[in-house]
């Protein structure tokens, strides 16, 4: 079903109240750099990160360690954008906490914001599914509270090149020669793939069982690659893209190509509509992110509908607490 946002009726639609989000960071190196978010019976606060080397500092509003509520709970991981970092989407992840899910979210090592070392190369397309199975390994196995968690409830939330990496997890194999054919760069990923290297093999994981895909970067996916994905998708693009995905309609392509007949949502903006809202300290610091298209887009606004959106989403798709 393809549908055009500014619906603000879905809102309603949310029946169970809202708790706080309990929030844990976690720090073990550059493998598990981010954190989770959860259900919490404390009012919100704010945890403080401070400068993420942007110039802005940030926080998170939840509670920091604050004990879990609930049981059997589903759980989502998040997968940031190239060169953006595990609270991109905090906003997002806020509002599922709220609504009851656990959230997990890690950087990805070597394509952050403040580390470049592998965002051009061909290993960020090994070593970013590797980093999903790793936080699923930990969140499932080894988190001092996953006995809150319900295995078989695990979804995905995937963003620009986070995006494309949720469809490897769920079964596709990049089109490598496609990108080969059209892309002119002389370093990097283009410079590998014209000096014969050879790609990565795709990681897939079974245990992921919906996921919601978001304006995904879309030079390796195919109408032939994309079918052969059997897990439902919730899927957004931008109508006017950005950097990572083109003028929009790369990502038109995409949607044009995918099986079945997932939930489909044309977004009136650019690529960075996405994101969470700016602080006026984090616009003036790194106005790209910030700046919207057309001018005039409510960042603010929009996110109010698309936060409940997802939450609706991965409440259908994993059930109600």
């Amino acid at each position: 079903m393809r549908r055009t946002l500014w619906a603000f009726a879905i809102l309603c639609c949310l029946g169970s109240p809202a708790e706080a989000a309990g929030i844990q960071l976690l720090d073990s190196g550059p493998a598990l750099s981010g954190a989770i978010w959860y259900p919490c019976a404390a009012e919100p606060t704010h945890v403080a990160l401070g400068s993420l080397s942007v110039g802005a500092d940030f926080d998170l509003k939840g509670v920091k360690d604050c004990p879990v509520t609930g049981t059997k709970l589903p759980l989502v991981i998040f997968s940031h954008g190239r060169g953006g970092w595990f609270g991109a989407n905090h906003d997002t992840e806020e509002a599922l906490a709220d609504a009851g899910f656990v959230v997990a979210s890690i950087n990805h090592a070597g394509d952050t914001f403040s580390d470049s070392s592998q965002r051009d190369s061909l290993s960020v397309w090994a070593s970013r599914p590797a980093d999903i199975v790793r936080l699923l390994d930990f969140m499932l196995d080894n988190w001092k509270d996953r006995a809150v968690i319900d295995p078989a409830k695990v979804g995905f939330f995937g963003f620009s090149l986070g995006g494309a990496t949720g469809f490897v997890l769920m079964g596709t194999r990049p089109d490598f020669a496609r990108v080969a054919s059209f892309c002119k760069e002389t370093t990097g990923a283009c410079a590998e793939l014209h000096n014969g290297a050879a790609p990565p093999e795709p990681i897939h994981d079974a245990r992921i069982r919906t996921a919601v895909i978001v304006d995904p970067a879309p030079g390796t996916l195919t109408r032939e690659n994309l079918a052969v994905v059997k897990v439902p998708f919730q899927f957004w693009r931008s109508q006017f893209g950005g950097p990572g995905v083109g003028d929009g309609s790369g990502t038109a392509r995409v949607a044009e190509g995918l099986p079945g007949k997932p939930d489909i949502h044309v977004v009136p903006a650019g690529h960075f509509a996405f994101l969470a809202p700016c602080s006026a300290e984090l616009a003036v610091a790194v106005p790209r992110i910030c700046t919207d298209v057309p001018a005039g887009f409510d960042r603010v606004a929009f996110h109010r509908e698309f936060n409940a959106a997802v939450v609706k989403y991965f409440r259908e798709q994993l059930g109600e607490r």
